[in-house]
């Protein structure tokens, strides 16, 4: 019998296996990023019904905003060129101007009129002076110049002009693009349907706590982590529920869930070991596009077609589940969605402590 040599002890499962081709994360993405399209349909929706939707269209502002120029202060309107420098005083006009009150007629020169916050600048006013900064008699105002002009004066089309795009196409619709659509005189938008994200979970090893106690059996942790990730990203969760480690029922399970989704992430079974069946069955009917990638923690992690659906074989072990879900199937759902490819934000942070590994 020959001697048998064990390898040198290295202890490190952070380390990539050797012998292996590794696909470099950014090469991964960029290949999932050239594969991926939006798969969802449209329709047509109340602005006040859109919220959390992604926009199919360009929504152009029907109206200004503001539509006409106006008082950004309580406070008194003149014109910046009857003023000067020192101390002013200006006749008051009778009358006033308030939102949705409008003055009727011009303003003369040399004279202030009361404006409140929103009105509409009458003829002759191009200016506002802050109510704070005027003293009064009833009859006339007096307060320090120089003013600057135009100061306190919202211009016409400021925000946005009318005809010119409020929102554009791929923005996931929140509170204040909603503000804008409606103070733009927009009512109805073009959206995109949800994105339908199919989660599953598979192994024999997986249980409900109702059911034992046993330390050898495992609590699902991530299928209610991934089906409240894609509802808080504003996407259809559709729980597929839970697979044992059969191959043939994966195919089933798999297959009943082309028609009900439109993307399907699983967690188990991604690697190569005798019961993971499916980088295996992926493998197997040739829908495996990329598996072994160079991601710790995620690693293994199984990315493929299934019947034109696309599928995320992710790890068992919930962070690097959650790891592989931020990195690469958050950014693939937004292309899938109509949202176009959103590459996560990183960043570099201290760890506040130390790990040798």
């Amino acid at each position: 019998m020959s001697q048998l040599t064990p390898p040198r002890l290295k202890n490190d499962c952070f380390a990539l296996p050797p012998g292996v081709d590794w696909t470099p994360v950014d090469e991964a993405l960029a290949r999932l990023r050239d594969r991926l399209s939006c798969v969802v349909g449209q329709e047509r929706l109340t602005v006040g019904d859109a919220a959390g939707r992604i926009l199919a269209a360009d929504a152009g502002a029907v109206r200004s905003n503001p539509p006409a120029p106006n008082s950004a202060v309580d406070g008194y309107g003149i014109a910046h060129a009857s003023t000067g420098d020192g101390d002013q005083i200006l006749p008051l006009h009778p009358g006033r101007a308030a939102a949705g009150a409008p003055f009727e007629g011009t303003v003369p020169a040399g004279t202030a009129l009361r404006i409140l916050t929103g009105a509409v600048l009458p003829p002759g006013v191009d200016t506002v002076v802050l109510e704070e900064d005027v003293s009064t008699d009833g009859d006339r105002i007096a307060f320090e110049g120089p003013v600057k002009p135009g100061s306190n004066a919202r211009k016409a089309g400021e925000d946005v002009e009318a005809g010119q795009v409020a929102v554009t196409t791929g923005t996931r619709l929140g509170p204040p693009h909603l503000a804008l659509l409606a103070a733009t005189g927009v009512s109805h938008v073009t959206v995109f349907m949800p994105l339908r994200v199919g989660v599953l979970s598979t192994g024999d090893e997986l249980v409900d706590p109702e059911v034992t106690t046993d330390p050898a059996r495992t609590y699902d942790a991530n299928r209610p982590m991934l089906l409240a990730l894609a509802a808080d990203w504003g996407m259809k969760a559709v729980d597929l529920g839970h697979v044992v480690d059969d191959r043939a029922a994966l195919r089933v399970r798999l297959d009943e869930a082309r028609s009900r989704c439109d993307v399907i992430l699983t967690s188990g079974g991604a690697s190569a070991g005798d019961e993971d069946h499916v980088s295996a069955l992926l493998g197997e009917t040739g829908s495996r596009a990329d598996w072994r990638i160079a991601l710790k923690p995620g690693r293994p992690l199984a990315l493929g077609i299934w019947d034109g659906v696309p599928i995320f074989g992710l790890p068992g072990n919930p962070v690097a589940a959650l790891v592989c879900t931020l990195i690469f199937a958050r950014p693939a759902f937004a292309a899938l969605g109509g949202e176009g490819w959103r590459t996560p934000h990183g960043f570099l942070v201290p760890a506040a402590f130390e790990k040798r590994k």
